[in-house]
């Protein structure tokens, strides 16, 4: 199964974010997340993990992900012939 793991900075105070993005990947991906890990960190770190590869990461892009976007990151890694309905369809 899949394992994903969300490295959050608790100095800065992303238990909340970090904890909701949890939520909306384990509702959408329900069945297909055998674990699903919250890891403290600090030095304002936060980064997405999907099967031990990194999918998200706040330094490399500059700013959080929006919860679409990490939802196509993670499903591209554990599900990537999956649709995610109406998170797939891109802005215009």
């Amino acid at each position: 199964m899949n394992k994903i793991e969300i490295q959050y900075c608790s100095q800065c105070r992303w238990l909340l974010r970090s904890s909701w993005m949890a939520q909306e990947l384990l509702t959408t991906f329900d069945g297909e997340i055998s674990e699903l890990t919250l890891k403290p960190g600090t030095g304002g770190i936060f980064e997405v993990l999907a099967n031990d590869k990194v999918i998200w990461s706040r330094k490399e892009q500059g700013r959080f992900p929006e919860i679409t976007e990490l939802k196509q990151a993670v499903r591209d890694v554990i599900a990537p012939d999956r649709s995610l309905g109406h998170s797939d369809k891109t802005k215009n």
